[in-house]
């Protein structure tokens, strides 16, 4: 970034440090010789989303990630709708909350129900695996019970449940345990904002926005809450497996005491979820205010009290029964409807309180008129469904050998829940029905690519133009533009998604048996597509599972994998875990807090200008850190943002926060602010943010390539450079400079010692 091999680190660690060039390190010293060019600096956050080899387990926390999105993308409200925004976010959290189930019951699934109930039952099965052997029913051993062979099997979810707890403490410790710098100003509030862990309402620009209250970036009484609950969860998911398959024998057995005891143990199971769903529900965090406190009680107790449960169950499972054999299947078709049809309903309310907000507030460039946010818990819901349906199908598969798990064809065992079947074979049908948008789109593309021709040799004014040059040119410009198209085509996946969902639920539920066996004796054809779409389905999850974990492994080798995933993450772990506390962790609550102080410390030091200037993810951060400063500092910095996402993606996916209100709140609030941008960017664009009829803010868009052809200064054909190399454009030095005196027609010159002005840079 800093274009330059010599650098000293000027502050920070080996995860986020500011660097200079090392002849700039005492510029503070020797205005002098900085005065006609700013001292430039360095914000390198990379290790906070591609480090250590751990970061490829990120890849489990998928679902997650997305359902935290949803949280954050809730639309703008006006003031006084407290009671709809607190509902929003209790909607996501619960959704949030069922895919920790639904994710614990999958590994119940695999472990207790196909593995220790199912194969370790089944001489044939058994018999193939010797390490099975101590848990089958041929030897006869003390564990040959199906109840101790479930206790045993139960290590399996429990361990994945303390690999999601030790994931988020891990992180929670390193990011929402560092407290930012002491000494902000008090932020000013009205009474009408909600003040909710979803972050209060789009304000006027007189009060501060959310992004700049306090205690925005620092999550660390809220997500320690959720962590303890979702913990107690999957714990609880866990015994009530166990226990509740020895409850169900005990219900027709002759010895009253241990149905005495299942009954107690699993009224005690109900109340600590109640619990749990209630400690989900509260509010946990004040954005108002640095909110140092925990909740030690909830923290401590919950967790603990689920893991006594799940030891009295398996005391209680383990149990002597002689006469109790494992025959079928474990009721797990009834958890995963019961989890599906929640999701199905909690997503369908989301969606009215999404429409009812945004109707009291409508933007029209918020995503899918506000019910962005839904859509996208809907997909989180769809990648649980897919990663918990991939295991099951691949290990009964695996498992059952030669034969067909469900279908009666040489199977050994019955296999996984119906529902796991049908949802798989509606795969293949929700992609034949994506198959017409995305075509739609490559046709419009190609035609709108066509159409720019004639205005790209214009543009550059070639008089011989080259017709592959400038298909080429064209072509990178309307691909850029296909960025604004996707909202649409995530509608459509998450409308056909909850339809086929609710079908295959109903078709499960109505039939009892896989979509192979349901047809039988429909019409030849009927049938034929029905075992089509379920084999079909099943490799397709079997496939895309397998990827999963290729790639995974991949990544906690390669450190350029890893570097690719933290990529991805970027913009997944931008915002805060205010929905899940097992998603990947927030960098932004180390890196805006690095900055902000940064530039409030130089300042207040120096009394120098300052331009932030950030590309790409680096612009979210660097206006998320003007936000944090005080009003004071905040005039002495001017802001360069280029390759923005900062309103194309932000600002319509997340409106409450980056919409118009926000965005036209920053610019009046700095000094000033340029942003660039080009036509051929697939993730930059402009701010829009318009004063006086005109884009005060805007620059663009820039030239890209510089030059259409060969010119005496550029003999070779230059790149068409579209996200990257900004800085390779004349204008980017320009602009800078520009800012730079409009900072100085209104600051004081600097005395003796202080440098006459700094750029610093964040960039990912």
């Amino acid at each position: 970034m800093l274009r330059d091999p010599r650098t000293t680190r000027v502050t920070g660690d080996a995860t986020a440090a500011i660097h200079r060039r090392t002849e700039d390190i005492a510029a503070e010293h020797d205005p002098e010789r900085h005065r006609d060019e700013p001292v430039a600096e360095a914000y390198c956050w990379s290790n906070l989303t591609s480090g250590n080899g751990s970061r490829a387990l990120w890849l489990l926390l998928l679902p997650f990630m997305v359902v935290n999105l949803a949280h954050w993308m809730r639309p703008g409200a006006a003031p006084g709708r407290t009671g709809a925004i607190r509902l929003y976010g209790l909607l996501v959290r619960l959704i949030a909350l069922s895919l920790t189930v639904l994710l614990t019951a999958a590994a119940c699934e695999v472990a207790l129900d196909l593995v220790a109930w199912q194969c370790a039952g089944e001489p044939e099965c058994s018999g193939r695996r010797s390490w099975l052997g101590f848990l089958s029913t041929e030897q006869g051993g003390w564990w040959s019970q199906p109840g101790r062979r479930l206790v045993v099997a139960a290590l399996v979810p429990t361990a994945l449940v303390a690999l999601l707890w030790y994931l988020s403490n891990r992180t929670w410790s390193a990011y929402e345990s560092q407290r930012p710098l002491a000494g902000a100003e008090p932020e000013q509030t009205e009474a009408a904002e909600a003040g909710t862990a979803s972050g209060g309402p789009v304000v006027p620009p007189a009060v501060r926005p959310a992004l700049g209250r306090p205690g925005f970036w620092y999550g660390r009484r809220l997500v320690a809450r959720l962590r303890a609950a979702h913990t107690a969860a999957g714990v609880l998911t866990v015994a009530a497996a166990v226990g509740g398959a020895a409850a169900r024998h005990d219900r027709t057995s002759d010895s009253p005491v241990p149905g005495i005891l299942g009954g107690l143990l699993e009224g005690a199971l109900v109340a600590c979820g109640l619990v749990v769903v209630l400690v989900v529900c509260r509010r946990g965090r004040s954005e108002r205010r640095l909110d140092n406190s925990l909740d030690r009680a909830v923290i401590t107790f919950l967790p603990g009290a689920a893991l006594v449960l799940l030891l009295l169950t398996a005391v209680h499972a383990s149990w002597s029964r002689p006469g109790w054999v494992s025959d079928g299947a474990l009721p797990g078709e009834v958890t995963f409807r019961v989890v599906t049809i929640g999701q199905g309903v909690l997503v369908i309310a989301l969606a009215a309180v999404a429409l009812r907000l945004y109707s009291r507030n409508p933007e029209p460039r918020t995503t899918l008129h506000g019910l962005g946010g839904p859509a996208v818990a809907m997909l989180a819901c769809a990648l649980g469904g897919v990663m918990t349906g991939g295991v099951a199908q691949r290990v009964a598969d695996w498992l059952d050998g030669s034969g067909t798990p469900g279908m009666g064809r040489g199977s050994v065992i019955e296999g996984p829940p119906v529902l796991l079947s049908w949802q798989a074979s509606v795969i293949p049908v929700l992609l034949l029905l994506l198959l017409v948008p995305v075509l739609t789109l490559i046709v419009r593309t190609a035609r709108s690519a066509r159409r720019m021709g004639p205005a790209v040799e214009a543009e550059y004014g070639e008089k011989r133009p080259d017709p592959e040059r400038t298909r080429r040119i064209a072509r990178m410009r309307a691909t850029a533009a296909l960025t604004d198209s996707a909202p649409r085509l995530l509608g459509a996946l998450s409308g056909a998604t909850l339809l086929l969902g609710a079908g295959a639920v109903a078709g499960s539920w109505a039939t009892g048996q896989v979509p192979g066996l349901a047809m039988d004796g429909a019409a030849p054809f009927v049938e034929s597509l029905a075992e089509a779409a379920q084999s079909t389905g099943s490799w397709m999850v079997g496939v895309g599972f397998i990827l999963f974990v290729t790639w995974g492994r991949r990544a906690y080798r390669d450190v350029s994998a890893r570097r690719t995933i933290g990529i991805l993450w970027d913009v997944g772990t931008f915002w805060p875990r205010a929905a899940h506390p097992f998603a990947p962790p927030c960098y932004a609550e180390r890196a805006v807090p690095d900055l902000s102080s940064r530039m409030s410390a130089w300042t207040q030091r120096t009394r120098g200008r300052l331009v932030i200037s950030g590309h790409s993810q680096g612009s979210v951060l660097a206006a998320s850190a003007v936000w944090q400063l005080p009003d004071a500092t905040r005039h002495r910095v001017a802001l360069l943002t280029y390759g923005s996402p900062i309103e194309r993606l932000y600002g319509r996916w997340f409106p409450a926060y980056f919409g118009p209100v926000p965005l036209e709140g920053l610019h009046r609030s700095v000094h000033c602010w340029r942003n660039l941008w080009r036509a051929t960017d697939p993730i930059g664009g402009p701010v829009r943010i318009e004063e006086g009829g005109r884009h005060e803010v805007d620059r663009g868009p820039l030239k890209d390539p510089l030059v259409y052809g060969r010119t005496p200064e550029l003999p070779l054909p230059e790149p068409i450079l579209g996200h990257s190399d900004y800085q390779a454009d004349p204008v980017f030095a320009q602009e800078r400079a520009a800012l730079l005196e409009r900072l100085d027609a209104v600051l004081p010159r600097q005395s003796d010692g202080e440098v006459q002005g700094s750029s610093g840079r964040s960039s990912g």
